[in-house]
């Protein structure tokens, strides 16, 4: 048997309330030289537009291209989802058709009454007309997150959907290309990647069209780009590494929790494979099923510094420690690998996504299920919400008063604005209730 590749911590003598203190909270801020560094390729492609792209995606991606290359044509599209196995292209068709099921049941409408006064009140709904996303191009190729960030978009009603990519996501056979053409309504689609490809979606370059919000993965680069972009665009969140967190009571096989914290350790070195248990014996075969898989893993290199960094397992006092620690957390995944999952969801406050039960491997959510895999990371569950057809849209008030509404609440109102010391809104409604 290899040495245990995953550490247990005992925290059996904290009790429900304490057990947040033990976790230790993901820093959100980023190193100085990252800043520095993002923000000069932002400055500069704002300033250079193509000349800056083409310059940087010479410099980190090996590819000299001219303006006319950043887009990528129909037919390249085409060309370059050829030599896609028939498999693979089957399988992506499930999963758009999925999650396009899926999201085409959430409500987004307008909401609208009239009120005792007769005032006209109206929430309306509108999509945002022009949606950028990024595609990680580096250890992996990541159609899956076009598909789980295209299709809820245009079910919301986006008009214009532009990607990015690195070079090499395009090359043949691309995964990317044959989910675009399963996908469809796809407006443009560019070959450039990094903090350059961010700054192109947002500011715009003669080639590249500016968009109003920007979603999708990326490394500290990208993510920092995407925060320092914020205010000239909308994005959907600061992205952390990724991250699973498995309640584990016995009643489940160790081997399926030890083979879904795998599967989390290997996205990348940074990745956070959690579990947690309330009892010594169950901790124990876990870590041994850990050790013994790593061992197999073709990705063994990534998956043992993940645990070597960020995998845990946690040894608490009881179910409800359990369920503290949880929510103290707040992962992106939670698997609840314990004999009455249903009810303990219950009492699940802060999760990005809920896999109820053995059958519900978190891989299901990244793949084929339904609902968005795009989920918030690193304890931002506590306010973020996975991305989906609401992500999408915006909300406006629409207020028409009636004359009864103006006389029964327009002194109310000047009374405020005068107590604010805003004597032009008190004088603005004045004006409407003595009509002169």
């Amino acid at each position: 048997m290899a040495a245990v590749a995953i550490s247990l911590d005992d925290l059996s003598a904290y009790e429900p309330e304490g057990i947040s203190g033990c976790i230790e909270a993901e820093k959100r801020s980023f190193p100085d030289d990252v800043v520095r560094t993002v923000r000069g390729i932002i400055e500069d492609v704002e300033r250079r537009g193509d000349e800056a792209l083409i310059e940087y995606t010479g410099r980190f991606d090996g590819v000299r291209l001219s303006p006319p290359e950043i887009v990528l044509s129909t037919d390249e599209i085409l060309d370059a989802s050829r030599d896609v196995g028939l498999d693979a292209v089957t399988a992506l068709r499930c999963a758009v058709d999925r999650v396009r099921g899926f999201h085409a049941h959430t409500p987004v409408r307008d909401s609208f009454f009239i009120d005792g006064l007769g005032n006209r009140l109206r929430q309306r709904c509108t999509p945002i007309p022009r949606v950028g996303i990024y595609i990680p191009g580096g250890k992996a190729s990541y159609p899956s997150t076009l598909v789980m960030s295209a299709v809820p978009a245009l079910a919301a009603g986006v008009e214009e959907i532009s990607v990015v990519s690195p070079p090499a996501s395009f090359k043949t056979p691309s995964a990317l290309c044959a989910a675009i053409g399963e996908i469809g309504s796809i407006g443009n689609v560019y070959r450039i990647g990094g903090v350059h490809g961010v700054a192109a979606l947002a500011l715009g370059t003669e080639t590249v069209s500016p968009v109003d919000k920007i979603v999708g993965p990326g490394n500290i680069y990208v993510t920092c780009a995407k925060k320092e972009l914020y205010g000239r665009v909308d994005i959907d969140m600061v992205a952390g590494p990724s991250e699973v967190l498995v309640i584990a009571d016995g009643s489940v096989d160790t081997k399926l929790t030890a083979a879904d914290l795998l599967a989390q350790a290997e996205h990348d070195e940074h990745a956070r494979a959690l579990c947690v248990t309330w009892s010594d014996r169950v901790a124990r075969s876990i870590q041994e099923w850990v050790a013994r898989l790593v061992k197999n893993s073709p990705r063994r290199a990534i998956v043992s510094e993940a645990l070597r960094q960020n995998g845990r397992i946690y040894l608490v006092r009881n179910e409800e420690c359990a369920l503290a620690l949880a929510n103290a957390v707040a992962p992106e995944h939670l698997e609840l690998h314990v004999s009455e999952p249903n009810a303990m969801v219950q009492d699940v406050r802060n999760a990005g996504a809920v896999f109820i039960g053995a059958n519900s491997a978190e891989a299901f959510g990244d793949y084929i299920s339904g609902p968005s895999h795009v989920l918030p990371t690193g304890g931002t569950a506590r306010f973020f919400s996975v991305l989906g057809v609401h992500s999408f849209v915006r909300y406006s008030s629409c207020i028409e008063m009636s004359k009864r509404g103006v006389e029964e609440l327009g002194g109310h109102a000047r009374t405020i604005a005068r107590v604010e010391g805003l004597d032009a809104h008190a004088d603005s409604l004045s004006f409407r209730i003595n009509g002169d």
